[in-house]
C-alpha cells in the first residue's frame, strides 16, 4: 500500500471541505487571490501555492490545463526519448547478434577475448555516468548536452564495423561504454524534472519501452542484415554495425530541436503552462524552490549528500542484484540459441519476450502509479522471475525453456522500470543529490556487468546452469534489500508523523523543513 497520505488536489477532487479551505470559490466560480488564502495564515491547503496566472481559473479550467499541457509534454518529450533508446539499444546489443554472424571467427578471438570485449564496456559506462548526471544538472540544457553525446556514440558504433582483430573491438568498446554513459541516466533525470510522483513510474515505463522494442527488433533487423554476408567483400556482422551506427548519427541531431530543457526554461509552453507543471511539481514536497534555494547544495555537495544517504545504497544493492540477473540479456539471443533452431529462426525467437515485456511493463508500471505503491510492484515480478530461471535451469524441453524465457525477460523489466522510479520517489530534492542518486544507482548496478559476462561461455549451453542458479540467488538478495528499503521509509514516515525528522540530513543544509508540503511521504 501506498504510505503517502491522500493530498488535497485540486486537479483531482471537486469536493473541497470548507474547514480545510474556508474560501475556495467565489459566485463566478473564480479562485480570486483573497480567496487562495494567505502564506500568513499557514494554512494548509494546495491553493496556498497557485501561481498568479492561475490563480484566477476554477478547478475545470486547472484541470483541463493539467491535462492540455501534460500532452504537449508527452508528445514532445517521450517519443523523441524513446527513438534515442532504441538506437542506444540497438548499438549496444549488436555484438551479440554480432557472435552468431561469426565475429569471433572473423576477428580470430579465442579462449574469453569475446567475454572481456563485452565487460570492458561496463567501465567507461560506469565511470562517467555520475559526472556526466551533475554536468547535466549543471548546464540546464539537455537538448544540447545529450544530441552531441548520442552523436558521438553513434559514430564510435559505426567504427566497430572497420575492427581488424581483438585489439581494435577492446578500444572502440570502452570508448562506446564512456559515449552512450550519458543518455539512460540522463533520461531518468530528464523524465523526473518534468512529472510528478503519481506520473513518474509510467513514463520510466514508456522509456525504457524503448530498450525492449529494439531488444525485439533487434534481432530481427540483425537477422536481415547478416543476410548481406560477402556484399562488397564485407562480412554480415561489419553491416551490423555500420548500418546501425549510421542511423544513430543520421537521427539524433534532431533532438537538439525537438528535445525540450527544463521547465523553466523551455519555450515551447505558455507561461500559464510552465507555472502548472512547476506548481505540480511543488505539490509533491512543498515549495522546493524555496527550500533548494535555501539548501544551497553545489553539485559535489548533492554527491556527497547522496552517498551519506542509507536509501540510496539500500536502492544501490536492490537495483544491482536485479541487473545482475538481468545479465542474461547481453547473451539471449545464444541462450534461444540452445533451442537448436537456425540462425535466423533463433533471433526471430529473441522477440516474442521482448514485445511481451512492452506490454506488462506498461500496465504494471501504470498500475504503480494509480496505487502509489512500490514494494509489491517490485518483489512479486522479482518472484515470477525466480520461477523462471529455476525452470530454465531443471529442463531440456524446448516449450518449457521457452515458456520461462517469455517470463523472465517480463518480469525482470517490470521489477526494473519500478525500481528506477523508486529512486526519484525516494531522493526527490535537491536537484544535485536527486541526480547523483540516479547516476549512482544506474552507474554501481551495471558494474555487475563486467563479470556477469563470465557466467555464459558457450561450454554451459543448453543449461546455463551456473548462471541460471546464480541469478536465483541475485533475485533473491534483491528482495532482501527491497525489504531493507521499505523498513527504512517506514521509518523515516513515523518521523515525519511525529514530527522528529530532520530535514536538514534529507533534504539538504539550510533546509528546516518549513516549505515541506505536510503532506509529504516517502513512498513505499
Amino acid at each position: 500500500m501506498s504510505s503517502e497520505k491522500p493530498a488535497l488536489n485540486p486537479l483531482e477532487s471537486s469536493d473541497i471541505k470548507k474547514h480545510e479551505t474556508q474560501h475556495v470559490e467565489s459566485d463566478d466560480g473564480k479562485f480570486s487571490e483573497s480567496e487562495i488564502g494567505s502564506q500568513e495564515t499557514g494554512e494548509s491547503n494546495y491553493y496556498i501555492n497557485l501561481p498568479e496566472s492561475l490563480q484566477h481559473m476554477t478547478q475545470l479550467e486547472l484541470k483541463e490545463l493539467d491535462k492540455k499541457t501534460t500532452r504537449r509534454i508527452d508528445l514532445r518529450l517521450m517519443p523523441m526519448l524513446i527513438l534515442i533508446y532504441i538506437l542506444n539499444y540497438i548499438d549496444r546489443t549488436a555484438l551479440a547478434n554480432a557472435r552468431l554472424g561469426g565475429l569471433e571467427e572473423d576477428l580470430g578471438l579465442v579462449g574469453n577475448q569475446y567475454q572481456i570485449c563485452m565487460s570492458v564496456f561496463f567501465i567507461g559506462y560506469i565511470l562517467f555516468q555520475v559526472p556526466s548526471n551533475l554536468l547535466l544538472n549543471k548546464t540546464g540544457r539537455p537538448s544540447i548536452y545529450l544530441s552531441v553525446v548520442m552523436t558521438l556514440w553513434g559514430a564510435v558504433s559505426t567504427c566497430t564495423g572497420a575492427v581488424q582483430n581483438f585489439s581494435g573491438l577492446l578500444a572502440v568498446r570502452i570508448l562506446l561504454g564512456f559515449v552512450e554513459s550519458a543518455f539512460f541516466p540522463g533520461a531518468l533525470m530528464i523524465l523526473s524534472s518534468w512529472y510528478d510522483k503519481k506520473s513518474l513510474s509510467l513514463r520510466n515505463s514508456i522509456l525504457y519501452a524503448g530498450s525492449l522494442v529494439s531488444s525485439a527488433f533487434g534481432g530481427l533487423l540483425a537477422a536481415g542484415i547478416l543476410e548481406m554476408d560477402g556484399l562488397g567483400g564485407l562480412e554480415g556482422w561489419r553491416y551490423l554495425f555500420i548500418l546501425e551506427g549510421g542511423l544513430t548519427v543520421l537521427i539524433v541531431p534532431f533532438a537538439y530541436f525537438i528535445l525540450p530543457d527544463n521547465p523553466s526554461n523551455t519555450k515551447f509552453l505558455s507561461q500559464q503552462e510552465r507555472d502548472i507543471i512547476m506548481w505540480k511539481l511543488r505539490q509533491d514536497l512543498g515549495n522546493v524552490d524555496d527550500s533548494d534555494k535555501e539548501a544551497k547544495e553545489s553539485d559535489w555537495q548533492g554527491f556527497l549528500h547522496a552517498c551519506k544517504d542509507i536509501k540510496v545504497w539500500l536502492l544501490v544493492a536492490t537495483h544491482s542484484f536485479l541487473v545482475a540477473a538481468c545479465g542474461v540479456t547481453n547473451f539471449f539471443p545464444s541462450v534461444v540459441q540452445t533451442l537448436n533452431f537456425n540462425r535466423t529462426t533463433t533471433l526471430c525467437l529473441t522477440a516474442p519476450p521482448y514485445m511481451l515485456a512492452v506490454f506488462i511493463t506498461f500496465f504494471w508500471a501504470k498500475h504503480a502509479d494509480r496505487t502509489g505503491e512500490r514494494f509489491y510492484h517490485v518483489v512479486i515480478p522479482l518472484l515470477l522471475s525466480l520461477v523462471a530461471f529455476i525452470i530454465a535451469a531443471a529442463s531440456l524441453n524446448t516449450g518449457a525453456r521457452y515458456f520461462s524465457m517469455c517470463m523472465m525477460i517480463p518480469a525482470l523489466y517490470s521489477a526494473f522500470v519500478v525500481i528506477l522510479t523508486w529512486i526519484s520517489n525516494c531522493c526527490p530534492r535537491p536537484p544535485a543529490k536527486r541526480a547523483a542518486a540516479i547516476a549512482l544507482v544506474n552507474c554501481l548496478s551495471n558494474s555487475t556487468s563486467i563479470w556477469n559476462a563470465y557466467l555464459y561461455p558457450a561450454s554451459d549451453g543448453p543449461r546455463y546452469l551456473i548462471a541460471f542458479c546464480s541469478n536465483c540467488g541475485f533475485i533473491v538478495a534483491s528482495i532482501i534489500f527491497a525489504v531493507g528499503l521499505r523498513m527504512r521509509l517506514m521509518v523515516l514516515n513515523k518521523r515525519i508523523e511525529r514530527g522528529t525528522m530532520d530535514w536538514q540530513k534529507e533534504f539538504g543544509k539550510g533546509n528546516d523543513g518549513s516549505k515541506i508540503s505536510e503532506d509529504f511521504r516517502f513512498l513505499y
